[in-house]
């Protein structure tokens, strides 16, 4: 039997969003591409949805009740550019049960890496706000429970989508328990994720935000995974290691203009397995954004490719970007060192 697994569930396409940049045909694309590749060995599974208590350690019960009662109703604007429909309310049950299920399956032994592809994404979800086209915010579901009900103590996510994962990012700002790591372009929405953003209280120097102009590219990103949140995350050492994968930072995407390839993503997936492997940690992906439908398809064959079984790539260039980050948290992973 395979290792490395990939949840789904039809409830993804029921999520009518009308004409929208975050559509079903973003599932459609990926699995068609997957399919062309035999799935490149992973084994596939339907992921259950999210029990209420697990997803209301997250989101208040009466927030959860809203979006049901919305659905109920048929749908609605939820804000200016998020929507919901009819079916949304369970498709975001099944998002976020995929992310849950993926750690649960993971931390009892099985070697991995998971890949989560279900939609509506998550990372811009706060705890009663649906925002930036997500209702839970599927991936601090999934570490929550990876920290209450498995008993973990320290988790990594690296959110590589363009847009700052506010959601994430402001949920786990006061607390140690994850190392919350940002890529994304700036200026771009939501507006937050500024390298100065570096945490809280107990959390204190446990935010990484790395914010990059329009036009960067291939190796500024991969720059700053190698450079900057590797020896972070060596230094903090994560019992599980989650991606918030957007695929919108590639060159084709609409909504951005960063510069990315399938290449890029790969490199960066690769160097997350070998961290994760290195660790003795579970590695857990989770779709985010990506909305040029060929872009978004190509990129994710290319991460699960690495994420199984990638070579580490070269190390990037030097670059200004990446040296003024390094050295801006170089003291932090010396004292937790």
């Amino acid at each position: 039997m395979p290792e490395a697994l990939y949840l789904h569930h039809p409830s993804s396409l029921e999520h009518d969003t009308g004409s929208h940049p975050e559509r079903p045909d973003r599932i459609v694309a990926i699995e068609r591409e997957l399919a062309s590749r035999d799935w490149l060995g992973y084994e596939r599974q339907e992921a259950p949805a999210v029990e209420r208590p697990v997803l209301e350690a997250v989101h208040p019960p009466e927030y959860v009740d809203a979006i049901a009662r919305l659905s109920a109703q048929g749908g609605g604007m939820l804000d200016v550019d998020t929507v919901a429909s009819a079916g949304s309310f369970e498709a975001a049950l099944h998002a976020a049960g995929a992310a849950v299920r993926a750690v649960d399956v993971l931390l009892n032994g099985r070697a991995g890496p998971a890949f989560c592809a279900l939609r509506p994404p998550g990372h811009h979800a706060e705890p009663a706000r649906a925002m930036g086209f997500c209702l839970f915010n599927n991936v601090a579901v999934a570490a929550r429970h990876a920290l209450e009900g498995h008993g973990l103590e320290r988790v990594l996510v690296l959110d590589w989508d363009v847009h700052h994962g506010n959601g994430t990012n402001d949920i786990f700002y006061t607390s140690k328990e994850v190392l919350y790591a940002s890529i994304h372009e700036s200026p771009l929405y939501p507006g937050t994720g500024a390298l100065s953003e570096s945490g809280a209280g107990d959390g204190e120097g446990y935010t990484i935000n790395l914010p990059v102009p329009g036009g960067s590219g291939h190796d500024e990103w991969l720059g700053l995974v190698q450079q900057v949140v590797v020896p972070a995350a060596r230094a903090y050492a994560p019992q599980l290691v989650f991606v918030s994968a957007g695929f919108d930072a590639h060159r084709d995407d609409p909504l951005a203009t960063c510069l990315l390839t399938e290449e890029t993503y790969a490199a960066m997936a690769a160097e997350m397995r070998a961290l994760a492997e290195g660790l003795g940690a579970p590695l857990v992906i989770v779709l985010e954004g990506g909305y040029d439908l060929g872009a978004l398809a190509r990129s994710v064959a290319a991460t699960m490719a690495a994420a199984a079984n990638g070579l580490v790539p070269e190390e990037a260039p030097a670059s200004p970007l990446v040296e003024r980050a390094r050295s801006h948290f170089a003291r932090w992973w010396a004292a937790l060192a």
